[in-house]
């Protein structure tokens, strides 16, 4: 499976990011050499392998939880570039 640059374009323009030509050719050749790279780990034998998500065994530490005083509205709203009323106002994304 190759990558083309039209590919590259469209996940760019997703991401809002404006890539110069050389960069477009830039990041074909590079998304080529890792897809190129996954076939080859593609080939190996895996049966029998049991699938992990880390390498070393993780252990997560929780903390109490704790009910306690939240801020005012006014100084939590003070922090919002904008807002209207009690919510915060965004930028649309969606069009």
């Amino acid at each position: 499976m190759k990558i083309t640059r039209k590919e590259v374009q469209h996940v760019a323009e997703l991401a809002r990011l404006c890539l110069s030509e050389q960069e477009e050719e830039k990041f074909v050749g590079q998304l080529n050499q890792i897809l190129t790279y996954m076939d080859k780990l593609n080939e190996l034998g895996t049966e029998g392998v049991e699938p992990l998500s880390h390498v070393l065994p993780i252990r997560n530490v929780f903390k109490e939880d704790r009910v306690k005083e939240s801020l005012a509205r006014h100084l939590v709203m003070a922090n919002a570039p904008a807002h209207e009323g009690d919510f915060y106002e965004v930028p649309k994304v969606i069009e």
